[in-house]
């Protein structure tokens, strides 16, 4: 396979990892960019622009990134917070008063984003053009009755975070999550991340195809086997596990340019590699004269809000505010880092010790929800480098 792009001296072994990930993990096509301490030190690309075709993948190819979007969404809420437009222990029904019905009047700010809402559930899934609208996902939301006593638990909102974070922004700005991101983030650093796709960018072919990849099979004695109550919990359609992540059922075609263009805060960002780089590395510090948090904004992202086992993923994982924290789960650069994978593989986080950002992201999306090998290996490298 052949690597294009650069590394900065002593990153060369995340290079390598790079290359190991087509040769040995089925990498279709990736890209990875790294940040320390706002300059780029890995840029590198690799393989097809589309999972199923023959084009190359160039600088500038974008690819969904699943839920990676949720850590850009985040700071939307905690850059509100940090101009004093949001009260983050206010209840959600301040800002959105339709959202207090079915006992939910005590949900705070704070709960959609450490996922102690007791929200990962609607009682009637969302068809594809239903989720596509972007008031019938809020309002299933707000008629929905919690599945636990808000704030006494946490589990894994994985799509009804996006809906809830989105009317967020829209009753506080008056603008919808992805509009606000183009004007106060991705705009000002000339980052190529888009929650809803523009036209000029569809049809400039920014965006590769992804799509489901197989692993390859593990060799030697020990092969990996998920946990016995995990299997079950996915295959289990009465599991919250199961009505999570089929809140929109079917799925929309992610390939779709409908789909690309609207604006799900949980699920459907599309980045570069750079681009969601870019964006964490100025979380942390400055990029080109840039910063979006300030010290006391990281500090409030990456301290732990939920902790334990998770009443959806049945792992334990830990989350800050919007952010998936090293742990077990998600394992990332060290103790003090904070971001968000992707199901299926992409990875954006920062690591404000090392002064590191990193974003992956690639267009063969496996079963993994979490952990990914392929990201994992190239998190690895790049600890290795420091």
């Amino acid at each position: 396979m052949d690597v294009n792009g650069t590394v900065a001296e002593g990153f060369e072994p995340v290079r390598d990892a790079f290359a190991r990930n087509f040769e040995a993990l089925g990498e279709r096509g990736a890209a990875l960019a790294v940040y320390r301490d706002g300059r780029k030190v890995v840029d590198l690309w690799a393989g097809t622009k589309d999972v199923d075709g023959t084009e190359p993948w160039r600088p500038g190819t974008a690819q969904v990134v699943r839920s990676a979007t949720k850590g850009v969404a985040a700071a939307v809420l905690l850059l509100l917070r940090q101009r004093g437009e949001l009260d983050l222990d206010a209840p959600v029904a301040e800002y959105w008063p339709e959202f207090k019905a079915r006992g939910k009047e005590r949900v705070l700010v704070r709960h959609v984003l450490n996922h102690r809402a007791g929200l990962p559930v609607i009682d009637r899934p969302l068809t594809p053009e239903e989720a596509l609208d972007p008031l019938r996902g809020p309002e299933a939301v707000a008629a929905q009755a919690p599945v636990w006593e808000p704030g006494t638990d946490h589990g894994y909102h994985a799509l009804t975070y996006g809906w809830m974070l989105d009317e967020l922004v829209r009753r506080v700005t008056g603008l919808g999550a992805g509009e606000w991101i183009a004007r106060e983030i991705s705009g000002p650093l000339a980052a190529e991340f888009w929650l809803g796709l523009p036209e000029a960018e569809e049809a400039a072919g920014r965006a590769g195809r992804v799509g489901r990849v197989e692993a390859p099979e593990p060799t030697g004695a020990l092969r990996a086997r998920p946990r016995r109550s995990v299997t079950e919990a996915y295959q289990d359609p009465d599991s919250l596990t199961r009505r999570a992540f089929a809140a929109i059922t079917p799925f929309p075609d992610q390939n779709e340019p409908a789909y690309r263009a609207s604006a799900l805060p949980a699920t459907n960002g599309i980045a570069t590699a750079d681009g969601l780089a870019r964006i964490y590395a100025a979380l942390i510090g400055e990029v080109d004269g840039v910063r979006l948090f300030d010290p006391a904004t990281v500090e409030l992202a990456r301290a732990e809000e939920s902790a334990g086992p998770d009443r959806v993923l049945v792992v334990n994982t830990r989350f800050g505010l919007g952010y998936m924290l090293h742990g077990s789960a998600s394992p990332l650069l060290g103790a003090g880092s904070f971001g968000h994978p992707g199901r299926g593989g992409s990875l954006g986080f920062a690591d404000p010790e090392s002064g590191i950002a990193l974003g992956y992201v690639t267009n063969g999306f496996r079963k993994t929800v979490t952990a990914d090998p392929r990201a994992q290996a190239l998190v690895r490298a790049v600890r290795s480098a420091l």
